[in-house]
């Protein structure tokens, strides 16, 4: 006959069962089975992303909003080029733009040539624009005058450089070089335009990194 199992105590169950009344077995002691790490809830994180994606799109539009209103680029508003065009003086009148005033006093257009001697001349590909142009130093130092700081831009918007080699041509006396203060340096900047543009304005500038003075030619 089989006999019951010892007690883990010494001590053999009342009424010979196993296990003991209840059916309660005595604790075990041995190593505890390691228990499986707890996952973390992602749902939190892809929320504050997903919040943190809006705000940054709010302040981009935000800021681009405040940037197109400062820079009159409101559809309708049309204030910036009115201002521009009621600032703009014709020839005859003197713009100033840093040390320089210039007054522009004759246009000529369709030009077919730059200088009169044969072997020292200059013909467009299109057609030269001269400008005649003085220009005075209102400093108190002396400042040097380039044509290449000059620009012409026609009906189109089209912006052109100026051709310094049919300056060489074109000007008698001054075409690069210092301007003493309270002197006066007339010249003529020319430009190699298409045979069909039309000038309209000429943009003036004292230097290459000034901010310009218009004057209405066309």
């Amino acid at each position: 006959m089989t006999q019951p199992p010892q007690s883990p105590y010494g001590q053999q169950p009342q009424g010979g069962q196993y296990p003991p009344q209840g059916g309660q077995y005595p604790p075990q002691y041995g190593t505890p089975q390691p228990q499986p790490p707890k996952k973390r809830k992602k749902w939190p994180w892809i929320l504050a992303a997903i919040a943190v994606f809006f705000v940054i799109i709010a302040v981009s539009s935000n800021g681009e909003s405040e940037e197109s209103t400062s820079t009159g680029g409101n559809s309708g508003n049309g204030s910036s080029s009115q201002d521009t065009d009621a600032s703009t003086v014709g020839i005859g009148a003197e713009v100033r733009d840093g040390q320089f005033a210039f007054t522009v006093t004759e246009v000529e257009t369709a030009i077919t040539q730059a200088g009169d001697n044969p072997y020292a001349n200059k013909v467009p590909q299109g057609q030269f624009v001269f400008v005649h142009v003085d220009v005075k130093n209102i400093g108190d130092k002396a400042q040097s005058y380039f044509g290449s700081n000059q620009k012409l831009i026609d009906v189109q918007g089209r912006e052109f450089a100026n051709d310094t080699e049919a300056e060489i041509y074109a000007n008698d006396d001054f075409t690069i070089g210092d301007i003493n203060p309270g002197n006066t340096a007339s010249v003529v900047v020319v430009f190699d335009i298409p045979a069909d543009a039309q000038p309209k304005t000429l943009e003036l500038h004292d230097s290459m990194f000034s901010g310009g003075a218009t004057v209405s030619i066309g």
